[in-house]
């Protein structure tokens, strides 16, 4: 399978957008955790619609403008790790949840799942940003498990208007 690569700037650094030339398969931020996992070596640069269609999602999410509809998505994954990041579509916009909360929606679908099992997969989403896994934090409030950075993390919440007052930067973990 061909898979096709684009960059583009954006607020919180260059992004790499893959496709298998449908939907979306990857969209990682510079320096990002992950970066490129599952790409095969080669790769082509490519002007595809659903480049386009992300290009204009992500614009409109940046300038805080109302969102059109998300591209074709199709993020390479496990079965549970599916689960979870379908999840994570269903976060509302400007609010978060916890990955206990996720743990136990997955459990009330029949699916075994512990809040760290679902850090797993929510830290190994290869969609950022369109799946939003920046809109999952600790049970007590922390910013943790973002593969992109807490920073980064922090910046897509308060552009969002996710009120804040609850939620810190942990002083040391495994997403600083």
């Amino acid at each position: 399978m061909t898979i096709y690569l684009t960059t583009l700037p954006s607020p919180v650094g260059e992004l790499t957008l893959a496709a298998d030339g449908a939907a979306l398969t990857g969209l990682w931020m510079e320096g990002q955790k992950y970066f490129g996992a599952g790409l095969p070596e080669t790769v082509q640069e490519e002007n595809l619609s659903v480049f386009q269609e992300a290009k204009a999602w992500l614009a409109a999410y940046f300038a805080r403008a109302p969102l059109p509809a998300l591209p074709p998505l199709a993020p390479h994954g496990s079965p549970f790790r599916q689960a979870v990041w379908r999840l994570l579509l269903e976060i509302p916009y400007g609010t978060v949840t916890t990955y206990g909360a996720l743990a136990q929606k997955l459990r009330q679908q029949g699916i075994s799942a512990a809040a760290q099992a679902v850090g797993g997969a929510v830290g190994h989403n290869p969609i950022s940003i369109l799946i939003p896994c920046h809109r999952v934090v600790g049970s007590d409030g922390s910013l943790t498990g973002y593969a992109g950075g807490v920073e980064k993390k922090r910046y897509l919440l308060e552009l969002e208007g996710t009120d804040m007052s609850g939620l810190y930067i942990p002083t040391r973990g495994t997403a600083l």
